[in-house]
């Protein structure tokens, strides 16, 4: 019996150790394995804990056994189970923990504080003003930075007519001047003029040639506006650059460096320049710095005719036909009227216009009181004796224009047109012969007029002895000069060849003469002529 019972507790212990042993296995397996078999091992020890203990392994072999033995094995019995059943529980809840310490955290990340005596990046010493051995350098004493000015405003009153490009005697210079004085005076006067018939009016252009003593440089800086002295012996052209030159070139001289002179009577673009027409003698020019003046060759002086340090000009024309009277336009779209007899610098009347800028100004040839504007995107045409100083309305507004506008000019002998230059790449042919409410538009002329950022804009231009023909730069290759009828057809195009290989923005003709002369964007001067 005794055999029997020790036979059986064994067995019993052998059971349990079985039972301890696949735990550990279970246990070791689990730790390879994922979440899944950690659902199976809390199946499997539930299932252990709840199980009977009549379903324990080896009980019903020994049922010949006393009551003694058989409380001896139920209590082994029961103690392999619950061992078996804590070591389940305690791998579960090892693998419990591992995946909590899986899982992000909640709270942020903390940053790490700065070390305080850590070594932080290398800074100048010089900056820091601060020598090599640590010491603090004392503090210089700040000086006031002058910024100098780039184009200074020359100062009031009359400026002495002395050429910049000029070191030789002056009395040589004085000989030309009175030349120039002399030949103003018996310049013609006749102011009435026919137009060609078209067919003769080509001929005569066909016949003009540029050659290689009519190219020049004359000033510094891009050609803003070129003037012809109405001369009919000799040939003078007036240039007004962007620097604020003046250049005068007389064609006359068998040398062509003989024949320039250029002065400063500016500080800035001079936009704007025109001989008077009641006395050749006198060329007037206007500039973006705030000043108009008065070049006489009889007295060699640059004269102020008006002066407005506040504001900056853009173009003026003669309201009288003795040319005592201008009409000046401002960058700022205001507009003054100047009398010329009377004393001072200053304006008569300061007319804020219905434009915010104001490009170009022109006088009716014929009706004088009245005269256009070109603002940014439209043409007015105001009447002088209706003109407000606080805010002016015009009498005909042109609204046809899509982009920024160059340039308006009146016809120079009836004033029955009006041609404009935009930059939507179209000249426009008004009939203004009729000034009411409005006029209509008569022809569209498609042209080329984008010249970008480093050229002069295109200016058309009425050519004074045929008013249905305008003058215009081109942007074509190969480089020309290009006339058109106020129809819209190209009537001639001037071609030079190697003598004409840049593109000439501003172009005028000579009032009685074939004569043209255009300028470009690096100070050079093309005369043709017959």
């Amino acid at each position: 019996m005794e055999g029997t019972s020790s036979k059986a507790e064994s067995t019993l212990q052998k059971s349990s150790l079985d039972v301890y042993t696949e735990s550990n296995k279970r246990q070791h397996k689990s730790t390879s394995d994922s979440d899944t078999v950690i659902l199976s091992v809390d199946m499997e020890s539930s299932q252990d804990l709840d199980s009977d203990e009549d379903n324990t392994p080896g009980l019903d072999e020994f049922s010949g056994l006393s009551s003694y033995e058989r409380k001896r094995l139920k209590n082994i019995s029961e103690n392999a189970n619950f061992f078996a059943s804590l070591q389940l529980s305690e791998s579960a809840a090892r693998f419990r923990e591992m995946i909590k310490k899986r899982q992000p955290p909640e709270s942020k990340r903390k940053k790490p504080k700065k070390r305080e005596n850590g070594t932080g990046c290398r800074r100048s010493m010089r900056l820091l003003k601060v020598d090599p051995s640590g010491v603090s350098l004392p503090a210089t004493p700040t000086q006031p930075t002058l910024i100098a000015d780039e184009n200074p405003l020359l100062p009031p009153g009359p400026l002495e007519m002395t050429p910049e490009n000029r070191d030789d005697d002056s009395e040589l210079f004085k000989r030309v001047l009175q030349t120039w004085a002399n030949v103003s005076k018996t310049s013609s006067k006749n102011t009435e003029k026919e137009l060609a018939n078209i067919k003769s009016y080509k001929a005569n252009l066909s016949g003009m040639v540029i050659n290689e003593d009519t190219v020049h440089k004359v000033t510094k800086g891009a050609v803003f506006s070129v003037a012809l002295h109405p001369s009919e012996i000799r040939t003078l052209v007036a240039a007004g650059a962007k620097s604020g030159q003046v250049g005068l070139w007389d064609l006359t001289h068998q040398s062509k460096e003989d024949g320039v002179y250029v002065f400063q009577p500016h500080s800035q673009p001079v936009s704007c320049l025109y001989f008077s027409p009641a006395n050749p003698a006198h060329i007037l020019s206007l500039s973006y710095d705030g000043t108009l003046r008065c070049g006489d060759f009889s007295r060699a002086i640059f004269e102020e005719v008006y002066r407005d340090e506040r504001s900056s000009f853009s173009s003026f024309d003669f309201l009288g036909e003795d040319a005592s009277t201008l009409i000046v336009g401002h960058w700022n779209g205001t507009i003054s009227l100047v009398d010329r007899r009377t004393p001072g610098t200053s304006y008569e009347k300061l007319i804020n216009s219905s434009l915010s800028k104001i490009r170009t100004v022109h006088v009716h040839p014929v009706h004088r009181q009245y005269f256009i504007t070109a603002g940014l995107r439209d043409i007015h045409i105001y009447d002088t004796r209706h003109l407000n100083p606080r805010r002016s309305q015009p009498l005909i507004s042109l609204t046809e224009h899509t982009k920024s506008i160059a340039s308006a000019y009146f016809s120079p002998l009836t004033g029955n047109r009006v041609v404009t230059t935009c930059a939507d790449c179209k000249l426009r042919i008004f009939d203004s012969s009729c000034i009411s409410s409005e006029i209509p538009l008569l022809t569209t002329i498609r042209h080329n007029t984008i010249t970008g950022r480093w050229l002069t804009r295109f200016q058309a231009v009425w050519d004074p002895k045929q008013e249905d023909c305008v003058i215009v730069g081109s942007m074509a290759h190969p480089r020309r000069v290009e006339i058109f009828h106020e129809t819209g057809k190209q009537v001639h195009s001037f071609f030079g060849g190697e003598c004409l290989v840049s593109v000439c923005s501003i172009n005028t003709m000579h009032p009685t003469r074939y004569i043209l002369a255009g300028g470009n964007s690096s100070g050079k001067i093309h005369v043709f002529m017959n």
